[in-house]
């Protein structure tokens, strides 16, 4: 029996138009609310900076502020060309060539993703600075001094690119390979009759053909870089993002810091923008997979060099830094279960589960309100949700302070002057508003993971639904949310140890007293405890490393 079936009574047709109507009005009133507070943020940044005193920018201007643009765009160019390379020549290799090895290290070459940045950065700071491993035993076995040798520095903008390129190229990897499975397997032959080789063919025919997912992977890579703090601040390369947190801790001058912020959420908005009108109207056609492509014979030492160039990564970004975290935390004087040390742990969960509970619950909402209700609003609402994954998390905790710090300000002098009551501060420096700027940064991932598992439910299973009765929460609750359970707990898991890895904002915004691991492993870094810095960095990779071995399992079954 369908929804206009004539044998369904008017009395049942009214009930359940009601029911409906209702719900989807309040859906609909919660939706636009949750839209106009992911929209806040970047409102906040606009007046204040405009409103905001121009005398602490002049300064800047004047003197720190051309070194910030140019090292953030140099920054964004090195990690660029390096995941570009490094996510696009091992995603071909595996995909399209067979050597020693190839299937474990197409799963491994995604594990980078489990650390963050500035993880990485402490561990190679323990290995190649002056006092470190390396340059210990060169003096050693070499007899010289220090002033005998050049080394590279690892505390610069090369070695911070470094960092960022080694966490960062799985996001090109990924789509890339992707891109290279789903192409049709003639064209690769067609060139290759036509008597291009193995690499010209790959250069006119298959890099073109990936170009869109290719360049999506490094969008993302870009977007982590200008946000990335932790890494450039431990290495003194000052950004953007390092130059947000000094105006606003150090100079004390908000103005100035939403003045930077809202730089560097325009180069955000501008790198979507370039990347979307390089492409333009271009549009790529390959057909269906007919068949599976013969892997190409790379012989014997190309067997081996593809082993080698795909190892590498995976030596530098996962191996290395692991045995290099473990013999620091092993000479530490951190002990893991000191009440302290379970205290950032628990701060840790706390935020990081609640963040995650109520982001995928603010991206059911939102997509439970675009199906039902399609439409401009809807799709608006939708679109402004996911534009926190663009914007640093420095730039939406400046854009949440300001406004909430106003309003608590204005409501303490109010309760003072009427009821000479003093109210404090009730938002500013509250989890909640933390947690707000984690579902704002992070929402864009729970509504992709959402999207994913609702395009398998037909809308034939809504309309029969309604048929029984169901209205939208009825059919959300019942039918939706069981079939969806699998991609709204890997919602769930990514949202997680994001959050768990966030530290620009957790800086600024957490509560007095409020450490997490990440802040922990921060400070410790900062003051040079790099082997303390270990232990709360293991803690952070063992939980990156969840939703990251689900991801393997994904791409182990193609």
């Amino acid at each position: 029996m369908t929804a206009t079936d004539p044998q369904i009574s008017q009395t049942e047709r009214t009930r359940t138009g009601q029911g409906r109507s209702w719900s989807e009005r309040g859906l609909g009133v919660i939706a636009i609310v949750i839209a106009a507070l992911c929209v806040l943020p970047h409102i906040a940044v606009l007046l204040a900076a405009i409103l905001g005193s121009t005398e602490t920018l002049a300064s800047l201007i004047d003197t720190v502020l051309p070194g910030y643009i140019g090292r953030t765009i140099g920054l964004v160019a090195l990690v660029g060309l390096g995941t570009f390379a490094i996510g696009t020549g091992a995603a071909w290799l595996v995909t399209m060539t067979d050597f020693p090895g190839r299937r474990l290290l197409e799963i491994a070459l995604v594990l980078p993703l489990a650390f963050p940045a500035y993880v990485l950065a402490y561990s190679y700071t323990h290995i190649l600075d002056h006092p470190g491993i390396v340059q210990t035993t060169l003096r050693d076995l070499t007899g010289w001094g220090p002033r005998d040798y050049w080394f590279p520095e690892i505390r610069s903008m090369g070695g911070a690119a470094a960092m960022l390129t080694l966490v960062l190229y799985p996001y090109v990897y990924l789509l890339a390979r992707a891109a290279f499975v789903a192409q049709s397997a003639s064209t690769f032959l067609a060139a290759r009759a036509l008597g291009a080789g193995p690499i010209k063919a790959m250069l006119t025919v298959s890099l073109p053909m990936a170009r869109p997912a290719i360049a999506a992977g490094v969008l993302l890579a870009a977007m982590e870089t200008i946000a990335d703090f932790g890494t450039v601040s431990y290495f003194g390369v000052q950004t953007f993002a390092t130059g947000i947190y000094t105006s606003w801790f150090s100079i004390g001058d908000r103005g100035a810091a939403a003045q930077l912020a809202l730089g560097l959420l325009a180069f955000a908005l501008i790198l979507a923008v370039l990347e979307r009108s390089s492409r333009g109207d271009a549009q790529y056609h390959s057909g269906k997979r007919q068949e599976g492509m013969a892997r190409i014979n790379l012989g014997t030492k190309g067997r081996w060099l593809a082993a080698l160039l795909c190892a590498l990564p995976v030596l530098f970004g996962v191996i290395i830094p692991v045995i290099a975290l473990w013999a620091m935390a092993l000479g530490s004087e951190q002990d893991l279960m000191s009440r302290r040390y379970v205290r950032f742990i628990q701060n840790s969960l706390t935020l990081s589960g609640v963040a995650a509970v109520v982001t995928v619950l603010v991206a059911i909402v939102l997509g439970t309100f675009r199906r039902t209700r399609s439409g401009p609003v809807s799709n608006a609402a939708l679109y402004v949700a996911r534009l926190g994954y663009a914007v640093p998390g420095g730039v939406i905790a400046v854009g949440l302070l300001v406004p909430f710090a106003a309003f608590d300000n204005a409501l303490d002098a109010w309760m003072e002057a009427t009821f000479g009551i003093s109210t404090g501060l009730l938002f500013t420096g509250s989890i909640w508003v933390l947690v707000l700027a984690y579902m704002i940064r992070f929402l864009a991932a729970a509504i992709g993971a959402y999207e994913g598992g609702i395009a398998a439910v037909s809308s034939n299973i809504d309309a029969a639904s309604r048929v029984l009765g169901q209205g939208v929460i009825g059919t959300l609750r019942r039918v939706h949310v069981p079939i969806l359970t699998p991609s709204l707990l890997t919602a769930a898991l990514i949202v997680f140890v994001d959050v768990m890895k966030e530290l620009p904002a957790t800086l600024i915004m957490r509560p007095f007293n409020f450490d997490t691991l990440a802040v922990q492993a921060y400070r410790l870094a900062s003051d040079e405890r790099l082997e303390g810095a270990a232990v709360p960095s293991l803690v952070l990779v063992g939980i990156g490393l969840l939703p990251v071995i689900l991801l393997c399992r994904r791409v182990s079954k193609g």
